[in-house]
Parts: structure tokens; C-alpha cells; sequence
């Protein structure tokens, strides 16, 4: 979907195909056949935009046959929908039953993790539409926190300044610029905007930059005016923003709050868990069920967020809700100023097979109607910020 900001300028909007789990080129196409057309048509549009997950094995059959890539780029014609943005975060297992930990590896010390952005950076600018010059990719924040060392930070530091250079020389080829953004994320290297502040500047390029994801930024207590702020005086490049909600209990002590959480946490996913004390101190848990524990390490005076992706025009019933007031102020900011900070926005609920038993979607056509529904929520906030819906 595209809106014409005030300025003059385009607005990209999207849906994450990683709740749709593919290992294979295949799988990938059967998404576009089995979900990504019908929320189209769900939603009356000719034309969607989907950023696009691609898996170790799915990229690699496609950077290594360029008859692939054209038969994907044509399927993706051919169905109504459009690839301005990736998302690299996940390597492979996406789908697996049992994800947690997983997700993080290999990171960005890791040689394998350079070589597969650069593989999707090629393949994206063989994706974009034809009116369209800029993509974007996002990337684990680094890696996730332990056995991280000096040493594995200098790799990591390597790695991106590579890659900047792989982006320029590609622009330089190709004509389409393409941009990857570290996605902070709690219990990570780089948990939160501010601890981007530090790697980036110091790398100091204009195509390695942020993509904040408002879940993670709810998460983590902060603010979003702050945050962002922050980034833009910082001159770290705002690459993309993940629209997506946290799970929000305001008052964890109560057995009946603790019995609400305890139906979000389950096996596949961590649910990195965060409360502040004053005066403004974090403490979290790496997942809900260490917080939920009996004499867990997680004070319970004041309020909870656990990084779980709630459907974000589908708050849980009380006495929890959403984060996605935090996502309305950091789309105020993002995009509501007289210039957007980013030009592609991405909803990303990749969790509606984690939600409890009764929240889940018995069928492909619930789920059509839930990613369809968050679009058009999505959509009304950038209509209501005064960004025009383009056909």
C-alpha cells in the first residue's frame, strides 16, 4: 500500500510475511498464492506491499539463479503485490516448534550472516517495482547479549563496514539503493535505540541505520518522542519501522493479571519480559514464564511488557492490553512531521499461531480477515497523520 506523504514524497506500508513460515522458494510462492493475494483482495486493494522473509534456502536458490528470481518477481506481478522491503532478522527454523534462542544466530560476527544480507540486498533490487529505487532490509541488532566479547564485537564491526561497501558498489551497478537497519530488540546487544547510538556512529554510514520495531521499543520502556529524537540528532538513518504492539499488564501482582499472562507463555518463542524502578531502572527476564515463576527475579509493583506481538486492532481482553498506544505516538513522529523519518512502515504480528488456544485463527480465511484488519488499522493512521492513500 502507498500514501503520498504531505511533503510530496511516497509512504510505503507492508505486511511481514514471516507469520507465514517458509523454508523453500517454493513455500515462498505458495504464500503469495494462499495469503498474500487474499489479504489484497480482502482489503479491495490492486496493489499490496509485502515485505518479504526470505530463509536461508529460499535465498539462496534465488540468488544463484537468476531465472528464479525473475519468475518471482513476475509471480509477484502477477498476483498484485509489491517488495520494497525484506526482513533478514530470521537466518532459517522460523517455523520450527521450538524457535527461542535460535532466531539469533548466526549473528553478525558470524561470516554467514554477512553473506546472506548480502545475497537478499542483491535479490531486493531485483524486486522492486520499476517506479521504485529505494529498498530496505532488516537485521538482528548485532547478536543477542551473552558470549559476546571484544573480540566478536571487532567481527561484527568489520561485517557491517563490508557491507556498506557491498551496498555502494551494488548501487553502483544496479541504480537501486538499498539500506539495512539493526532492529534493537530486549535482550540483545543492541536492546534499545540508544544502545544503537554508539555502533552506528561509529560505523557512520548512511545505508547502516536503525529499524525500530514498536513493539521492542514498548518493551523496553521507551520513548518514543525520546527515542527517535534521539536517532535524529544522532544522524543514525531511521531505515524502516516495524508497526507491531506489546502485551501490557499494568498491574502484575494481581493473581488474575498473572493468570491472563501465563496463557502467552508458550514454547516457541521467547517473550523477553521488562518493568523499571525507579528512578528509571530496567529489569527483565528473558522470557514470561522466568517472570511468571514462583519467586521470579521481576519486581511486580510496577508495570509488565512482555515482547509478544499482539494483533494491533485486537488488544487482549482485560485485565491486560496493548502497547499500542506506543505505537501511535512513534507513528505521530515517524511519519507526522513535515518530512517522514522512514518511508517504509511494516506490520509485523508473526505471533497469531502463539496467541492462547481461543485467540488463534482456526483457518486460513480468520487469519486473511486478522492481517487484513491490521492493515486497515494501520492505514487509518496514516490517513488520520494527513498521508493520502495512492490507488
Amino acid at each position: 500500500m502507498r500514501f503520498r506523504h504531505p511533503d510530496g514524497s511516497t509512504v510505503h506500508l507492508a505486511y511481514c510475511t514471516n507469520v507465514h513460515p517458509a523454508e523453500t522458494l517454493d513455500g515462498v510462492l505458495a504464500q503469495l498464492r494462499d495469503h498474500c493475494e487474499p489479504v489484497r483482495k480482502r482489503l479491495g486493494r490492486d496493489r499490496l506491499g509485502i515485505g518479504l522473509w526470505l530463509a536461508r534456502d529460499a535465498a539462496h536458490a534465488l540468488v544463484t539463479d537468476p531465472a528464479a528470481l525473475r519468475g518471482l518477481r513476475t509471480e509477484l506481478d502477477r498476483r498484485g503485490l509489491e517488495v520494497v522491503t525484506l526482513n533478514g532478522f530470521p537466518y532459517e527454523g522460523f517455523g520450527a516448534e521450538e524457535v527461542k534462542y535460535r532466531v539469533y544466530k548466526p549473528d553478525w560476527a558470524d561470516p554467514e550472516r554477512l553473506d546472506h544480507t548480502t545475497s537478499l540486498a542483491r535479490l531486493l533490487a531485483g524486486l522492486l517495482p520499476d517506479d521504485v529505487a529505494d529498498g530496505t532490509i532488516s537485521t538482528l541488532p548485532l547478536a543477542w547479549r551473552t558470549a559476546y566479547d571484544e573480540t566478536r564485537a571487532d567481527k561484527a564491526r568489520a561485517a557491517l563496514v563490508t557491507l556498506a561497501e557491498r551496498l555502494d558498489a551494488l548501487q553502483e551497478l544496479t541504480g537501486r539503493s538499498i539500506r539495512v537497519g539493526l532492529e534493537p530488540e530486549p535482550g540483545c546487544v543492541v536492546e534499545t535505540t540508544h544502545d544503537a547510538l554508539a555502533p552506528l556512529t561509529a560505523i557512520a554510514h548512511d545505508r547502516i541505520g536503525v529499524c525500530v520495531d514498536t513493539c521492542h521499543l514498548a518493551t523496553s520502556f521507551e520513548d518514543p518522542h525520546t527515542a527517535l529524537d534521539d536517532l535524529t540528532a544522532a544522524r543514525v538513518p531511521i531505515v524502516k519501522s516495524q508497526l507491531s504492539a506489546a502485551l501490557h499488564a499494568e498491574h502484575p501482582a494481581d493473581p488474575a493479571v498473572r493468570e491472563a499472562l501465563a496463557a502467552f507463555a508458550e514454547p516457541r518463542f521467547l517473550h523477553q519480559t521488562r518493568t523499571t524502578t525507579p528512578p528509571g531502572g530496567l529489569h527483565g527476564t528473558d522470557d514470561l514464564d522466568e517472570a511468571l515463576a514462583d519467586g521470579g527475579p521481576l519486581p511486580d509493583t510496577a508495570p509488565w511488557r512482555a515482547h509478544f506481538h499482539v494483533p494491533l486492532h485486537a488488544a487482549p481482553a482485560a485485565p491486560l492490553t496493548s502497547t499500542l498506544p506506543v505505537l501511535k505516538a512513534a507513528l505521530t513522529r515517524l511519519v507526522g512531521g513535515p518530512q517522514p523519518l522512514t518511508r517504509h512502515l511494516e506490520v509485523e504480528t508473526y505471533t497469531w499461531q502463539a496467541l492462547p488456544t481461543e485467540l488463534r485463527p482456526r483457518a486460513r480465511a480468520q487469519l486473511t480477515d486478522g492481517i487484513a484488519a491490521e492493515l486497515a488499522l494501520a492505514r487509518d493512521l496514516l490517513t488520520d497523520l494527513g498521508l493520502k492513500e495512492l490507488p
